[in-house]
């Protein structure tokens, strides 16, 4: 039913600030623009989308807490990506949490647009992209 990732979508009250700051983050430009209502930006070894929507569209209010939804990026060092994070004006929201002792640890922080950013280390998503790269089928360990 739930085939994986596709879009995550978070919202900004300056368009233009949010796509300035996401560029800075992520070292490239939005590969599609509705000019005042709506960006995004294609990333990472499976292209996924990162939506800035106008927060006028919003369909809640983002106004009075953290916005967007908490998506998990995989990260390769979670404490230089949380550091450089902050250096571009994020602020901790959740503090690196090692899940299990296995290598899964979460960290959030909020955009400067109040938007929950979550990062990760992921051991799965590490394999997975691994067997793909090598051309093998990668079976989980879950998988029963």
């Amino acid at each position: 039913m739930l085939r994986g990732f596709t879009t995550v979508s978070y919202h900004a009250t300056d368009l233009d600030a949010a796509e300035n700051w996401y560029t800075r983050l992520l070292g490239i430009e939005p590969y599609y623009r509705v000019p005042g209502s709506y960006l995004e930006y294609r990333l990472g070894d499976y292209h996924h989308e990162l939506g800035i929507i106008n927060s006028a569209h919003a369909h809640h209010d983002v106004t009075t807490g953290p916005a967007g939804q908490v998506i998990y990026w995989a990260v390769d060092d979670l404490d230089a990506t949380l550091e450089r994070l902050r250096e571009l004006g994020a602020t901790p929201h959740a503090p690196p949490t090692d899940h299990g002792g296995n290598g899964y640890v979460t960290a959030g922080v909020l955009d400067p647009f109040g938007n929950i950013l979550g990062v990760m280390t992921n051991p799965h998503y590490a394999a997975t992209l691994a067997a793909i790269k090598a051309g093998t089928h990668f079976t989980d360990e879950h998988e029963a």
